[in-house]
Order: C-alpha cells, then structure tokens, then sequence
C-alpha cells in the first residue's frame, strides 16, 4: 500500500510539471526557427507512429503505461517498507519482482505493436539516423552530413505529409530542411503542398512551418503565402496560427506582400479579389461609399477585438490593422478600441506601426480614457522611456494631457529612480530635452517634428489647455528633479557626450531658471560651481575632462553665457540666467585657472578655445581686469603651432583688439 501511495504521488507531481510546461510553452511570443534543436531536445522514448487517430490514442495509454513503469521500478529501486519484520520484506520483494516483470513484457509488446503498424520499422531507422544528423556539439563533417541527410529524404519524402503533423517526427523534417539543398527544400515545399494551414495550426507543425520561411527561397515563401491567402483572418484568431502570421508579416513578406495581408482583414471581398486591389489604400477604399466604410471598420475591429482576447496584443501584424483602422474611425470606434486595449495598452508602443497607433489614441481621447491610459503604461515607464517608438507615445502624453498634475504624479518616482540613466541615454533623453526645448530640429528630425504636429492638431479638440502652457507646467516640475540629479551625478554625467549635451541645454535655458523656485535657484548654482570644480587640475592629465570635445563645448556655452542659434547663424545671448556668462567666467579663471597655468591652457590644442572664449566673454569688463593683466604677460611665450588652432585665433583676436 505504501509504494502504491508513492507511485501516485510521483504520478500527480508528474502530471503538475507537464502542464506548468505547456501553459510556460503557450506564452512564448515569438517561434524559434531553432526551436526543433533547443526547445524540444530531450531524447525520444519510443518512435512515433504513422497510423489513425484511434491509434494515436492508444500510444498515449502506452506512454502512460511505460511512464507509470519507470516510476514504478524507479521507487522500488530506491528502497522498501521500512518495516523491521522479514517476512513482510521478502512479500515486498517478491511483489516488486512480478511488477518489474509485468511491466517488461508490456514495454516489450508496446515496440512490437508499434512496429508491426504502418511504417513503424521505417519510422524507427528515419529516427536513428536523425540522431546522428542533429548532433551539435561535436559537428559532423559535412560530406556525413550531406549522405545522412539523402537518407533520411529517402526514408521520408513518400510519407512526409504524415510525419510533420507528429511530435517527434515533425523535427526530423525540420533538421532536414536546416541542413538540406536549396533543391530539397524546393522539394520538400512541394511535398507539403495543400498542408500549409494544417501545419501552421498545429502545436507541432508551426515550427517546420517557421524553418521553411526560414530557409525557404522567395519562391517557396511565395508558395507559402499563397496557400495560406485568405485563411489570415481565421489564423490570427487561432492560438498556434497567429504566430506564424507574425512572422510571416515581420520577418519574411516584402512590402507589397505585407499590404496584402493587411487588406485581407478589410474583408472578404480583398481576400477573395486580391489582384485587383493592388496598390490600393484604407483612406481610397472609403472613400467610395459610407456603407463600405463601416464594413471595413466592423471587419478590423473585429479582427482586432479576437486577437487582443486571444493575447495578442503585442503583434506587429495586428498594430498595422490597428493603424488602419485608426484613420478611418470615428470618435464611438475609437472609444470601443479604447475600451479593448485599455488594460493591454503598454504592448503596442514597442513598434512603429503600435507607436503609430498609441500616439493617435491619446491625442484623440478625452480626459477620462487617458487617465486608463495612463495607469496602465504606469507599471512600464522606464520601458516605455528607454523604447525608440515607445518614447514618442510619451512625449505624446506630455503635449496632450491637460492634467500635468497626474501625470508628473503617476510617472515622477520611476523617472526619479531612473533619472541618471534618462538623461544619457539615446532615446531615454528626448522627453525631458523636449521639455527644455520643445520640438527643436536639433533633437528631432523633420519627419518626427511633423508626426507630432499632426498629434498636437488632434488634441486641439480635446484638451483645454494651450500647448506651450503644458509644457511649462511639466517643466517646473521636472527640472529640479534634473538639478538634483545632476548635483548627485555630475561626474558620470559630464563622462557621457549625450550627459553633457542636456546639461548644457538644462543650464543654458532662461526658461528653466525662470520656472524655478527661490530654493531651487541655489540648486541651479551649487550645479554650475559642481561643473566648475571638475575641470580643476593638472591638464596634461588624460583624464582630464578639457581633453573631451563635448565637455569642452559645454565649457564654452557656460563661459558665453548663450548659445549658438545655428539656423539663424547667430549668439543668442541668456537674459535671465545671473549666474552664467561674464560672471561664470570670473568665478570660472579666480578658481580654476590662474597666473600659473594660464600659459598651459593656451598651449594646449585641447583646451586653448576655453581661452579664446574666455577672452570674448571678459573683453571690456571689469570683471576681467585680472585675467587681461595675466595675460599680458605670458603672450609672448604663446607657442604659434598648426596645430594649436585655438591660440592662434586668440593671438589673431588680441592683434584685431589691439590688447
């Protein structure tokens, strides 16, 4: 009774790992094309059959046999009742004896019934010989490899309509296409004719689906997508077909291949009449009749609304419909879409055509959906930051939202958490330089600039407040979040070309200082004298921060006080910041530089254009009567070198000057 209690216990433990490994299996976003080698690499038990479903029944009763078996032997291996009498231990023992025996016989009839079926003895030599073809860590030679894979196609291509639908059998076919000739792949294609959507809707059968796009020439991904036109709609309602539709639009299908396939969820008539469609957009296809429009709508929501049930949100394929749709809904279709994605709402912004579509959603919705909004991209800030299309949806959300309240509320702690790492960051950065900057071309190209537009026009019949209003709101409260954390860092910071270049834009920025508070105004300076104290030392040190051009830039932009407008090519002086331009550059040469180590700041290439800004910046104040009186001095022992271009255009300056 006791072992009888274990075996049961090991068969429940069993039967709870097996389905945590199907529902951990089911969740997998994207097919492997390697999935065959890696995923599903544990050795086969027993061969595969080729017969009816009924017999396939039958196998799983086997398996559970041969497994209740194993585990059987395997307890009974490992010890008996722990009862001292002898009696009952030779009881134990003589029982284990006939069990073992029983459970020989019947794994011994098992493989005799599976090979005395149809192609059993086949299936088993296609098998073996498979084994040595997809070994990996001791490669083959090619020319075995090569002879090994001839043999197999001979054992297989009369019955390889049958074998792909099998578990075990199905990666064979899929080693074999990995290693074979563009001809038998061509071949196999061929074979396989009239089963592509079987396969694609199959548990198994999808991955050598994926490794014939994969491998496959245009020609066969062609034949592909051919077989399965039509059937696309069914497909992304399916929980194995939708992913070979993802990656069959992301990874495989031409430009034109991929409109196709999005016009197919139009409807019908685009489906069954494809050729003559071609070419064809969403907005041109409305503009016919209005009943033809709310058919379209109906059939992409839809399409949409059964993906995003069946969790997939997150597919390429499905944003583009959703990027369809957009253009052509109206306010109650674009609340109904809201009211689909609000909870998944986070898994579009991670592609452009998703971004697209985010961005649209938030400029169109009212109050109330971008609060759902909001709250559900919550969870994913530093994602969503970080992300190159998922930072547009939240400059988005920076220009739209009249509640800057809520919003600096919801995202400001994991932005505070994550600050330092923003603000070098390629893409991380853009929504606070849009903050200190706004949509400036330096930072934002043409193409950008005008799809943000388009979403500042849209939110014009939503939010209440004036852009430029937002903005300055946002900003009050970000910037001294950027202060401190600068203060905190400003040596990782000024390390970083990207660091340096926004904190010249934090620094040299009227609007900033304007929008500061009495406290932070002293935070702003402990800043700029925190920049100072870095560039203090010997400069002939490699480390030395004046030997980095974007920190030497930075330098400079502090030292004039202003900035280089370059489309208007012109010095665009501050008028609000006290603490930067003349007075920056007293303070800057009393503590950093001196009498001492003027001349070697001259001399040196990297650090002689600090001096000539120096000299513009002091030129006629009595703030630089110390710095004009140190400078007298050491001019005649200015090295004149081609190389040193900074102290030759300070000697051409003081000659222009008369100094």
């Amino acid at each position: 009774m006791v072992s009888m209690a274990k075996r049961n216990k090991q068969n429940g433990k069993r039967s709870f790992e097996a389905e945590k490994s199907t529902l951990q299996t089911a969740k997998k976003p994207r097919i492997s094309v390697d999935s065959s080698d890696e995923e599903y690499d544990e050795p086969m038990k027993a061969p595969s059959d080729l017969g009816s479903e009924d017999e396939d029944e039958l196998d799983e009763l086997d398996d559970v046999d041969e497994q209740e078996a194993d585990g059987s032997d395997q307890e009974e291996g490992e010890g008996g009742l722990e009862d001292s009498e002898g009696e009952e231990e030779g009881d134990v023992k003589e029982q284990d004896n006939d069990t073992e025996g029983k459970h020989k016989e019947q794994r011994k009839l098992l493989r005799e019934r599976k090979q005395s079926r149809k192609g059993g003895t086949q299936v088993q030599q296609i098998k073996s010989l498979w084994e040595k073809l997809r070994v990996k860590n001791a490669p083959i030679p090619r020319a075995e490899r090569q002879e090994l894979s001839d043999q197999v196609w001979e054992l297989s291509k009369d019955c390889i309509s049958d074998l792909v639908l099998k578990h075990d059998a199905s990666r064979v076919v899929q080693t074999l296409v990995k290693y074979s000739s563009k001809e038998r792949r061509e071949q196999i294609v061929d074979a396989l004719k009239g089963k592509f959507y079987l396969l694609a809707t199959s548990a198994y059968g999808k991955y050598l689906l994926v490794k014939l796009l994969h491998y496959g020439s245009r020609k066969s991904r062609q034949t592909i997508i051919d077989e399965l036109h039509g059937c696309l709609r069914k497909l992304m309602r399916h929980r194995e077909g939708a992913y070979v539709v993802e990656d069959l639009y992301v990874l495989y299908a031409s430009n034109e291949q991929k409109q196709q396939m999005i016009r197919e969820f139009w409807g019908s008539e685009y489906a069954v009449f494809r050729d003559d469609h071609q070419g064809l957009t969403i907005e041109k296809a409305c503009e016919s009749s209005v009943e033809k429009r709310t058919i379209i709508s109906k059939n992409l929501l839809g399409t949409i609304s059964a993906s995003v049930e069946k969790g997939s949100t997150g597919f390429q394929i499905l944003h583009a419909a959703m990027r369809q749709f957009v253009h052509i809904a109206n306010d109650k279709e674009i609340e109904e879409l809201i009211e689909i994605l609000h909870e998944s709402f986070a898994e579009l912004v991670h592609t452009p055509e998703g971004s697209e579509v985010a961005c649209t959603l938030i400029a169109r919705t009212n109050a109330k959906e971008r609060k759902q909004i909001i709250r559900s991209l919550r969870d994913h800030t530093e994602a969503l930051i970080k992300n190159e299309y998922g930072t547009a949806a939240f400059i988005t959300l920076l220009f739209c939202v009249d509640d800057t309240v809520l919003v600096h509320k919801t995202f400001g702690p994991s932005i505070r958490e994550n600050m330092k790492e923003f603000l070098v960051h390629k893409y991380g950065r853009r929504p606070f330089l849009y903050l200190l900057v706004g949509l400036d071309s330096k930072y934002f190209n043409p193409h950008v600039i005008g799809e943000f537009n388009k979403y500042i026009k849209l939110s014009e019949a939503t939010s209440k407040k004036p852009f430029l209003q937002r903005r300055h709101e946002l900003l009050g409260k970000f910037a001294p979040e950027f202060l401190q954390t600068v203060l905190e860092n400003y040596s990782g910071i000024l390390s970083e070309n990207l660091g340096c270049q926004f904190i010249s834009e934090l620094l040299v920025n009227d609007e900033v200082y304007e929008v500061l508070k009495e406290k932070d105004q002293q935070l702003f300076q402990d800043v700029v004298d925190s920049i100072a104290i870095t560039f203090k030392g010997d400069i002939t040190e490699e480390d030395h921060p004046i030997h980095h051009p974007f920190s030497v830039r930075l330098l400079k932009a502090l030292i004039q006080g202003g900035k280089w407008n370059n489309k208007e090519k012109r010095f665009e002086p501050l008028e609000k910041v006290p603490c930067l331009g003349v007075k920056f550059a007293q303070k800057f040469y009393d503590e950093i530089i001196d009498s001492s180590n003027l001349l070697d700041w001259i001399n040196n290439p990297d650090s002689s254009f600090t001096i000539v800004a120096l000299f513009e910046s002091l030129l006629g104040k009595k703030e630089g009567k110390q710095f004009f009186g140190d400078f007298k001095k050491i001019k005649n022992k200015i090295q004149t070198d081609d190389s040193n271009k900074g102290a030759n255009l300070l000697l051409r300056l003081v000659k222009e000057k008369g100094v």
